[in-house]
């Protein structure tokens, strides 16, 4: 495969210890390789090193000549009261383009990221709608290579596996950043990790992320046993040293020298290797044994004249997991908040057991006071806290979440995400709790800390009610889930699988009636004014008369590619590739036909 993009050398600092140093990646035509790495790692910084939005301390970076290089950031920017079709023509300024032709390929591009409302201005877009467009930027312009720093942030379910298949079915390599671990395996054929816990900052194996999981641990077992294996020989060198004083002066001095690198090299093992821990999540449990924790009988709530939820009947008992679905907007928080007592139901009730203890882990960690210190945040009062009956000095605590001693004053509005996260979550686990409400807790929080957080609540022995777009979480902990469709539906499901196909079945049938109205619309407008165009030949004429039928026919078969997607997902990676494949074509396909429709109508137009 032709080599694209390619950085040699590069070395990046913050601090005392860089990011990363002489780091060396390339990146091939094709390619699709996921990033992963934990909270503070480099991740986003490697990304607008290898964008050319920053510049290395060292190292060199080469891109291709000619190579189109399209990058999706984090944060979503764009001009103040530009339309939604606005910012894509924006992207199209420079291209050589004729007027028609960037009409097109921004109407098809909208069209295939899910617009329908193109003169709404971006600044008023919810967060899901603004990440779509900032993919629309970029797909706009037909890149070659396309780097995605965390894509699935603001996007809902639906919109997370609307994302996947877009990727799959892609002509163009990628690189992309995320901690989702059920993405990661959709998007990916190979994985990338940055970490201070390898040599040169980061670890490349090709395969899926469960292949790179075993591939990784491996490593660190191996380079575990290499410290043990240079402790051992510094031990003898240091012993060999002190009883041997006259032997430094008759002995070679390589041997002094030797042991000098050894133990250079044994406190780098050590520093990298104390970098591999995780944080020490472990909620705790009141060991209560009623059997009916929570009973809820025909609750319903509704915003405005919007119902969220209506005739909803459920029960918790310890043990159960019950997982909250649906779009953004639909409901769930409101429902999480129903159940906790915080928010009357409109109407329908909601039991606790006598004495219940309810833990609730809020979205946006909205409880955390940003003008007070880390320390104050972990221990309220004085610098111990009592965890499971044992006391804890606040030091030890922040270590068993990652902090370090120099971070105890910093305040907690100046950490990252996934930092606070983990603050809130330290919080939440001096709380004995019967009933865990977990309002998108994995929200920032990167892949070891997912799936400390993940073995915690499997181990969780109340009920727990959960909020999460993390697919891989709520498929090994849910043992049900709700769906609600924001309109006041609501239905128990026995798996996410089960709801996200519903839900879609739902979609389809509400968008097709659309669809045929907007087809024939097109097509009618695609009609020429005139009987005889004085420009056009005798075969071109006819081919404008038969566009109208060739356009509807190869977009139904573009539907028909669409819908073959969606059922191979669920297939294997062999089916999905060849149905992704078959998109892909028949998109081609209906592109060419609206970019030939654009001139014959211009050639028509100019007689």
């Amino acid at each position: 495969m032709t080599l694209l993009l390619s950085v040699q050398g590069l070395t990046r600092r913050f601090g005392p210890r860089p990011l990363f140093t002489d780091l060396t990646l390339e990146l091939r035509a094709g390619e699709r390789v996921g990033l992963i790495g934990p909270n503070g790692a480099g991740k986003s910084t490697l990304l607008r090193l290898l964008a050319g939005r920053d510049e290395p301390d060292a190292g060199s970076r080469m891109l291709r000549r000619g190579t189109r290089l399209g990058f999706v950031a984090q944060d979503d920017q764009f001009a103040p009261e530009q339309t939604v079709r606005e910012v894509l023509l924006a992207a199209l300024t420079e291209e050589q383009l004729e007027d028609h032709e960037r009409e097109t390929r921004t109407a098809i591009t909208l069209t295939q990221v899910g617009f329908q409302e193109v003169n709404q201005r971006a600044e008023t877009l919810s967060g899901g709608w603004r990440k779509r467009l900032a993919l629309a930027r970029e797909l706009v312009r037909q890149p070659d290579l396309l780097l995605l720093d965390e894509p699935t942030n603001h996007l809902d379910l639906p919109g997370i596996v609307w994302l996947e298949r877009l990727l799959r079915a892609a002509p163009f390599g990628y690189l992309v950043a995320t901690h989702d671990r059920a993405f990661l395996r959709a998007v990916a054929d190979e994985v990338i990790e940055i970490n201070r816990v390898y040599p040169g900052g980061s670890f490349r194996a090709p395969g899926s992320y469960d292949d790179f999981a075993d591939r990784r641990e491996e490593f660190l077992a191996g380079q575990a046993r290499q410290q043990e294996s240079v402790a051992n020989q510094v031990r003898r060198e240091t012993e060999w040293l002190g009883r041997k004083a006259a032997a430094r002066t008759r002995k070679a001095g390589f041997r002094i020298d030797e042991a000098a690198r050894r133990r250079d090299e044994l406190e780098e093992l050590k520093y990298r290797n104390a970098e591999a821990g995780s944080a020490g999540i472990d909620f705790v449990a009141t060991g209560r044994q009623t059997r009916k924790l929570l009973h809820a009988s025909g609750i319903a709530r509704t915003i405005g004249e919007r119902t969220l939820f209506a005739g909803l009947h459920l029960t918790l008992t310890p043990g159960t997991t019950l997982g909250l679905l649906g779009p953004n907007g639909s409901g769930k928080s409101t429902l999480l908040r129903v159940l906790a007592g915080e928010l009357p139901p409109d109407s329908g009730t909601v039991t606790h057991a006598e004495a219940l203890r309810v833990v609730m882990f809020e979205q946006g960690r909205a409880t955390l006071d940003p003008e007070s210190t880390l320390r104050r945040a972990l221990c309220p009062n004085g610098d111990t806290v009592n965890v499971r009956g044992r006391a804890l000095h606040v030091a030890a605590w922040a270590k068993q979440f990652l902090f370090r001693p120099e971070q105890l004053d910093v305040l907690v509005g100046s950490l990252s995400g996934g930092e606070q996260a983990r603050v809130r979550i330290a919080q939440l686990m001096t709380q004995p709790a019967d009933l865990l409400l977990l309002d998108e807790p994995t929200n920032d929080l990167d892949i070891p800390a997912l799936e400390a957080l993940e073995e915690s609540l499997a181990d969780f022995p109340g009920a727990l009610v959960l909020v999460s777009h993390d697919r891989a979480l709520m498929d090994r902990l849910c043992t049900e889930v709700v769906g609600l469709d924001g309109r006041g539906g609501a239905a128990l499901y026995g798996s996410v699988e089960q709801w996200l196909n519903a839900y879609e079945r739902a979609l389809n049938e509400e968008r097709k009636p659309a669809r045929t109205t907007e087809k024939s619309t097109r097509a009618t407008n695609a009609r020429p004014s005139t009987p005889k165009p004085r420009k056009l030949s005798y075969q071109e004429q006819q081919e404008l008369e038969r566009m109208e039928s060739m356009i509807l026919s190869a977009e139904e078969t573009l539907a028909e590619c669409h819908a073959a997607v969606e059922r191979a997902s669920t297939s294997g990676h062999v089916a999905l590739a060849e149905a992704c494949k078959a998109l892909e074509t028949a998109q081609h396909a209906v592109e060419r036909l609206y970019a030939r429709w654009q001139e014959l109508e211009a050639k028509r137009a100019s007689g």
